[in-house]
């Protein structure tokens, strides 16, 4: 671009010309999945596809009675949908910046414009309280300084002169600029961070995946098991040819359909559904949002958190710590109450206020404005010149044999408070000059440190997860030293922090170091989302916390992303959890619902996995003894709504705080196969009794589901303890329901349920009796053989 033009800014034919090529600042980012594709692949599934085929069905057949499943899989695809749907509102919903609107120069004047309609080359004028609107290298600055730390993780504001960029999304602190505009809409760093983070994916869930894999075994073995089935029930009423021609093929396929239904565990998916919705809800009194519901689990098998120290250990503000006076000089406490009683004091100035009250008397005869680049601000009154800066700025480049006494004291007891981690200034007098430079005779006065201030609880929770082997590693843009300085404040163990310039690139040797250290200094984005990654390729379930987009990328690549509700609204919409007060301090609370949700979902899952099986293994038996099969639809719909669905719901709430063991599935199914197996040796036995003994099917049918529900309900009572009241009261209920069910002629006529003869009576007792033997001995060889490895 010509220098005449910079004075300029572009004319209307040069904006023209830009936007006809694209080279604006609209940026829209399409979205990661339309609505239309989170239905299909929710609906359009081979698991809906036979739950849904034996509805239709049934209802073709007129026998709605049966087809009561079908709103099981109805409600799966729903919550699926809407599940999804939320998590990808959620992703399109990132905005980095905030500003509305933007000032250039076009044509020799100042236009104030939309966003989007900044171009290529334009000529952005910035001043104090300014968002950037578009990355632009800076040709005019006077006293610039930039927040760079939502972007980068530098606390500091950066100073900026002519030939720096400046990145949109970060804020103009202090001075005014003008910039050339260098990237533009989708290339700019705010939106290339927002389009790697809108990346569409949803929280790992070992509950939802291990689930998953059951519910693809099953869809995998129903084909050959339906026509077994289906084959069987044929031979048992005669023939190909004797069924086809009289219509009972009608009653071949509503057995068939049982048994097939039957095998798919559809309450488990429900009720782990409707676990992670109740402990959503639980949490969000609590001030915690749960933007995806398998995350209530998540950050219970979380076993490493990395943490931003900004806004996250600290709340984002500086406190005045001490004064440590070096030399006599009267009017030095009203001097520091004026530099923060100044309107553009920045934040360590105005800390001052609250210790330093008292301004001076007389008004000041000049003052020098701070600047980042000098590091030192001044004002003169009657008495001199009174400077506050950095140490090294104000005593700059003096070897140690030319200091006075004061100022060797001074410069070592500055040394000591830096290693420490606090923030130290000096304030200093000498005579006045007539330009922004340091007096000749300048002295030091006193010695002032600062310190970021720590949120109350941060150091109790970080307690907590060390009690329940939880690794922490504080990944921030800040100086290693001041870092660590700040962890020794909330109870770590460190000696100093790594400098993240010398991390390896090597993925592995990354892990390593990672390993070895807990504080890192100077990490940028891009390191924080390779040090995540690298902890994960460890074997470690990893959390991220932070608030600046500098973190969306980490927290995106982490198990578990956090996000404070300070956070940029990138960084909020792409975290699995968001702390709306900012308090650390939930993360033990949602610690606790996610242990419960798995301890009870693992405990439900037994009752549900034991349906699966006794279910296969009875139309695998069944199909090939060539016995009736034991079961009408509607009669295993109430078999299950007694032992399993209504138990199910209130066992999967209840309060459970045990520690969370991998193995979720294993653990399940050591029970839930034994247990299977031993219902089918039940149900085998009654059917091949009753059938040598001639009682009728119907009869068959009501014997099997007395049998089914009294084994169930003792499975029932095996997975509820250790007993309380609740519980009790749940097994209960579920017995009386079993007598209404065969005491009420209304319910008894609807299932098909008859009287029992004696010799039936007996039967279902005395098997009965030894199923709930061996479902005993299950329970003990599964609680010896499962039993979680303690840490």
């Amino acid at each position: 671009m010509p220098q005449t033009s910079r004075l300029t800014g572009l004319d209307d034919i040069a904006v023209a010309d830009r936007v006809s090529q694209g080279l604006t600042n609209a940026f829209t980012q399409e979205t990661s999945r339309s609505l239309w594709s989170i239905v299909r692949e929710n609906l359009f599934t081979l698991f809906n596809a036979i739950i849904l085929s034996c509805f239709v069905l049934l209802l073709v057949l007129g026998r709605w009675q049966d087809a009561q499943f079908g709103l099981s899989a109805l409600a799966n695809t729903v919550i699926g949908t809407t599940q999804e749907y939320r998590a990808k509102r959620t992703l399109d919903r990132i905005s980095v910046l905030s500003a509305p609107h933007a000032r250039v120069l076009r044509n020799s004047e100042e236009r104030t414009v939309a966003l989007a309609e900044v171009v290529m080359d334009d000529v952005i004028i910035l001043r104090a309280g300014d968002q950037v609107p578009a990355d632009a290298v800076v040709f005019s600055a006077r006293d610039l300084e930039v927040d760079e730390s939502m972007l980068t993780g530098e606390s500091e504001p950066v100073d900026k002169t002519d030939g720096d960029s400046v990145l949109s999304g970060s804020v103009v602190v202090a001075g005014e600029a003008r910039a050339l505009v260098d990237r533009v809409g989708a290339q700019s760093y705010a939106n290339t961070l927002a389009t790697e983070a809108k990346r569409f994916s949803l929280v790992t869930s070992e509950l939802r995946s291990s689930i998953d894999r059951v519910l693809t075994w099953v869809t995998w073995i129903i084909g050959p098991v339906t026509l077994l089935v289906f084959n069987a029930q044929v031979m048992v009423l005669g023939g190909w040819s004797y069924v086809m021609s009289t219509g009972v093929w009608v009653d071949v396929a509503v057995s068939t359909i049982a048994a097939v239904v039957a095998m798919v565990p559809l309450g488990l998916v429900l009720m782990t559904s409707i676990a992670f919705a109740v402990g959503s809800v639980k949490l969000a009194r609590q001030q915690v949002l749960v933007q995806e519901l398998p995350a209530v689990e998540g950050l219970a098998r979380v076993d490493m958190i990395c943490l931003d120290k900004t806004g996250t250990l600290t709340e984002g503000t500086i406190t005045f710590d001490a004064a440590w006076p070096v030399a006599e000089r009267p009017g030095w406490q009203q001097a520091l109450a004026w530099f923060g009683a100044q309107p553009d004091a920045n934040m360590t100035a105005r800390s001052l206020r609250a210790a330093f009250s008292e301004l001076p008397a007389s008004a000041p005869v000049s003052t020098v404005q701070f600047s980042s680049a000098r590091k030192w601000s001044a004002v003169t009154f009657d008495d001199g010149m009174w400077i506050l800066g950095g140490p090294e700025m104000v005593f700059p480049g003096r070897a140690q044999s030319s200091m006075t006494d004061d100022e060797q004291r001074l410069m070592r007891r500055a040394t000591e408070l830096a290693a420490t981690g606090s923030r130290t200034l000096v304030l200093a007098h000498g005579s006045p000059t007539n330009d922004d430079t340091l007096p000749a005779d300048v002295v030091p006065i006193a010695l002032l440190t600062f310190r970021e201030s720590i949120r109350s609880s941060a150091a109790d929770t970080l307690r907590y997860f060390a009690d329940q082997g939880v690794g922490v590693r504080i990944l921030s843009g800040d100086n290693p030293s001041t870092v660590a300085a700040i962890a020794r404040d909330v109870g770590l163990t460190v000696a100093d922090g790594f400098d993240a310039r010398d991390l390896p690139t090597d993925q592995d040797e990354l892990a390593r170091v990672l390993e070895e250290n807990i504080v890192f200094g100077r990490v940028t984005p891009d390191q924080k989302k390779l040090m995540v990654r690298a902890l994960k390729s460890a074997g470690h379930t990893v959390a991220m916390t932070g608030d600046g987009v500098n973190d969306a990328l980490a927290i995106k690549e982490a198990d578990i992303g956090i996000a404070m509700n300070s956070a940029a609204d990138a960084t909020k919409a792409v975290a699995r959890l968001v702390l709306l007060d900012g308090q650390f301090s939930h993360l033990p609370a949602v610690v606790a619902e996610g242990r419960q949700v798995i301890a009870n979902i693992e405990r439900v899952s037994m009752l549900f996995l034991t349906k699966t099986a006794y279910a296969t293994l009875l139309a695998v038996v069944f199909g090939l003894l060539v016995l009736p099969f034991p079961f009408l639809p509607r009669q295993l719909s109430v078999t299950d709504g007694l032992t399993i669905g209504i138990p199910a719901f209130f066992l999967a709430l209840l309060p459970n705080a045990r520690r969370y063991e991998p193995g979720f599935l294993r653990r399940s199914l050591t029970f839930a196969i034994p247990a299977g197996i031993v219902v089918t040796i039940a149900l085998t036995a009654v059917a091949v009794i009753s059938v040598q003994a001639g009682i009728s099917t119907v009869e068959l049918r009501t014997g099997s589901t007395l049998l089914l529900t009294i084994i169930g309900l003792w499975i029932l009572v095996v997975l509820s303890r250790p007993f309380s009241l609740l519980k009790v009261v749940i097994i209960v209920a579920m017995v009386i329901g079993l007598v209404l069910v065969f005491a009420v002629p209304i319910v008894a006529d609807f299932l098909q349920l008859v009287e029992l003869s004696t010799p039936m009576q007996y039967l279902v007792l005395i098997v009965a009796a030894i199923a709930i033997g061996l479902i005993e001995i299950v329970r003990v060889v599964h609680r010896r053989v499962a039993r979680p490895r303690r840490r």
